[in-house]
């Protein structure tokens, strides 16, 4: 979303027509809410029902909009059980995916090769069509805890500690999906970038949390900075950049955890060296064009972004500045062995030296 419209959202943007944009978006909020709360008691009460499919299916998903960290979870999970030598097969939307390959689908082929990803709205007839084509012995829904209609054996929901209740509101007046009560549909809920707040703050968050699940369910993990790639598939060290002035853009749903893990990595970038687009964002010309712009202004050695966007990027440099971008990872902070028991327990076929360590 763009940066202002969360301004909007998060009553930074001050004065009467802010003020009016809101009061709409509350009032937009009313249908959706009723929307949302009719759907989630036809199936609370047994009038609609969710299908099961042949193999176990594990959820990621979020309770707001906006990034929090799924791509690199739903990496870990897939890649755990390919490790052991089990078919695992990634489902998703397809949100503007146009016909092709969406940048999550375009990030997880990288991150998790060899593992197959169907991509159709409808993913009960995916669940079929990965049992029957592919043989797939475990299926990991991604986006998929409003998605009710596939029954899951593991429901993941994941927490951004950075903006955890997307603004207390529902869309569109805020974040949230659903209202937090939600979650007690969920067997395990992630707090993510818990590296990125205080420790006071993260304790009122699994508080919060804590009203709707049981406190031994609430796992914190963080998003480790690993190195950089670029679109040509090479890596180097963070270090690289050290001490270089760089300049950085992307277009995700948490801008702001971008910039945290920049910084974390020893890379400030100030104010007039960031751009942040719209989620999902597809670029064009005249975006290059401002970014280059951008750089070159500032003097910058190198532009950063996120693989999410580098995907979309078929280029290894703007004008004469090198691109890359942060290869996350997950490393849990709490809870790890919890979940890797739940895993463990789903397909306890899967043999955990089947495959050789990745290098």
């Amino acid at each position: 979303m763009p940066h202002t419209f969360l301004d909007l959202l998060s009553g930074r943007s001050r004065g009467l027509t802010a003020a009016a944009l809101r009061a709409g978006l509350a009032a937009a909020s009313i249908p959706y809410g009723l929307a949302v709360a009719a759907r989630n008691a036809a199936f609370n009460l047994g009038l609609k029902r969710a299908r099961r499919a042949a193999v176990p299916v594990i959820s990621v998903g979020n309770i707001t909009a906006g990034g929090t960290g799924k791509t690199p979870l739903v990496a870990f999970l897939a890649d755990w059980y390919r490790r052991r030598g089990a078919r695992v097969c990634l489902l998703s939307r397809g949100y503007r995916s146009l016909g092709a390959a969406n940048d999550e689908k375009l990030v997880l082929d990288k991150l998790c090769p060899g593992v197959p990803h169907i991509q159709q709205p409808d993913r009960i007839a995916a669940a079929e069509r990965a049992v029957r084509d592919l043989a797939a012995e475990l299926l990991i829904l991604d986006d998929g805890f409003q998605h009710r209609r596939l029954a899951r054996d593991l429901e993941i929901v994941l927490v951004d500690a950075l903006c955890p209740w997307g603004y207390g509101r529902l869309l569109p007046r805020g974040l949230l999906r659903e209202p937090l009560s939600a979650l007690r549909r969920a067997h395990l809920v992630v707090i993510t970038r818990c590296d990125q707040c205080r420790i006071d703050e993260r304790r009122q968050i699994v508080a919060r949390i804590g009203r709707h699940v049981p406190r031994e369910s609430i796992l914190e993990c963080s998003f480790a900075p690993q190195g950089l790639v670029n679109a040509d598939g090479r890596r180097a060290p963070l270090s690289q950049l050290a001490g270089r002035r760089v300049a950085a853009f992307c277009g995700i749903g948490n801008p702001h955890g971008f910039r945290r893990t920049l910084a974390d990595c020893g890379l400030a970038v100030e104010d007039a060296a960031f751009r942040n687009f719209p989620d999902h964002h597809h670029y064009t010309s005249a975006d290059f064009q401002s970014i280059s712009t951008m750089a070159q202004r500032v003097g910058a050695a190198a532009i950063v972004t996120t693989e999410k966007d580098l995907v979309k990027l078929d280029t290894t440099q703007f004008a004469h500045h090198p691109l890359w971008a942060v290869r996350i990872g997950v490393r849990f902070d709490r809870g790890e062995q919890q979940l890797l028991d739940r895993l463990a327990h789903l397909l306890p076929a899967a043999s955990p030296t089947a495959l050789p360590t990745a290098g």
